[in-house]
């Protein structure tokens, strides 16, 4: 891919403040992605409104409880990610499964060696954002971990 496409593809992303692109053409894929899917101050996110066409805040809506900040676990290195201790076992972790703080979530094989990736926060798995045995870079998003109540 041409490296002037790339430029111009990252400025779009932090022109328009959108979290996340992903473009493919042919055989040729690049992703884009604000580190913990931050967005740029006053643009708004993928479906949201702008501030001038949504609609005024009421006080019933203001009371509405914040929901809890999820963690977006990142990985710490650049290699290979698994999902699982070894081939055909179960994987460490599924969408909606319940972890702990220190609970093995996944492996990266970085320089021949198998690191272990903890979770980072205590709850509920609610994104994973890796495959199996696919490349990941240092800094990419690997799960988004909601706390519960109990955590």
């Amino acid at each position: 891919m041409d490296l002037r496409k790339v430029k111009k593809l990252i400025e779009l992303v932090e022109e328009s403040g959108i979290a996340e692109l992903e473009v493919k053409s042919g055989d040729e894929a690049i992703r884009i992605v604000r580190p913990n899917g931050a967005s740029m101050p006053g643009a708004p996110a993928l479906g949201e409104a702008s501030a001038a066409t949504a609609p005024p805040t009421t006080a019933a809506t203001a009371q509405v409880k914040p929901r809890p900040a999820r963690t977006t676990l990142t990985a710490p290195m650049a290699g290979t990610v698994y999902a699982a201790p070894s081939p055909g076992a179960a994987p460490f972790v599924h969408l909606g499964a319940e972890v702990a703080l220190g609970d093995i979530l996944c492996i990266i094989e970085s320089m021949k060696m198998m690191n272990e990736i903890p979770a980072q926060a205590a709850g509920k798995v609610v994104e994973i954002l890796m495959r199996d045995s696919e490349p990941v870079a240092d800094g990419q998003p690997l799960f988004r971990i909601e706390p519960t109540a109990a955590a």
